[in-house]
């Protein structure tokens, strides 16, 4: 039986006192990838800025278990040095920090530190995977990015972070086809017994390219429900009134 990499029990979360999760369970196995899908404000970014330890969202009750270690209540670089990596949604811009020395202070904080022709030599290799032209690295982290180029930036930072578990929230969000095919490609590239992911997504378009070992559905803060990789094409084409049936009578 596989250990989970990740497991949230009866999680209840807030924000300005705003309840957000209620009683949200999930356990993710290593060497599995799962998938959360949900109408827009159900609860899915908040979830996973939670579980990255986002000081905003406050737990009313519940624990978050990272690799059979109780993070819940970690600060966010704590859970980073554990080998969580978050892929947000909006990737915010950070004037005056170069792609290059943003990655490298990550790497030196989490002790992954590299030799300097050996760290350009990996981060050029890694940009070439992404189509991200190298002359990218020393401009300002998401500065004057179109929302693809952003979103394929996320991507390079956990390629070179190699996190044991990554939450990527709406990653195909901003990408043409043939950078979701790319993103999806290196993502694919690092699954593995010590890897585990949750992706958040709205669309099918991105599951034809990385097939998850189990998807979920979020509603008003609760897990509605959880099955395997076809229900996103059922979903697909009738919608969540799928699993809402009431909806159409």
């Amino acid at each position: 039986m596989k250990m989970n990499a990740l497991e949230i029990r009866n999680l209840t979360l807030s924000v300005d006192r705003k309840p957000i999760l209620n009683d949200f369970s999930l356990a993710i196995p290593g060497g599995e990838i799962h998938v959360l899908m949900g109408k827009n404000g159900m609860g899915k970014s908040s979830l996973a800025k939670a579980i990255a330890g986002h000081p905003d969202y406050e737990v009313i009750r519940g624990e978050i278990i990272f690799r059979g270690e109780n993070i819940t209540q970690l600060p966010p670089e704590e859970r980073a040095q554990r080998g969580i990596f978050l892929a947000f949604q909006h990737p915010v811009e950070i004037p005056g920090v170069s792609i290059a020395n943003f990655i490298r202070a990550a790497m030196n904080a989490q002790n992954k530190k590299m030799e300097t022709v050996a760290f350009y030599r990996l981060l050029h290799e890694n940009m070439d995977r992404l189509g991200l032209n190298r002359n990218f690295s020393p401009r300002a982290l998401n500065v004057g990015f179109s929302g693809g180029e952003k979103k394929r930036c996320e991507v390079l930072q956990m390629l070179m972070l190699r996190p044991s578990f990554a939450i990527l929230d709406e990653i195909d969000s901003g990408l043409d086809i043939d950078a979701l095919k790319l993103v999806a490609g290196n993502i694919n590239s690092l699954r593995s017994e010590t890897f585990a992911g949750l992706v958040i997504t709205h669309y099918q378009r991105l599951l034809d390219h990385i097939t998850p070992d189990h998807v979920h559905i979020i509603e008003n803060g609760k897990m509605i429900h959880s099955g395997g990789p076809e229900i996103v094409y059922e979903l697909e084409k009738k919608g969540y009134a799928l699993l809402n049936p009431e909806e159409t009578s």
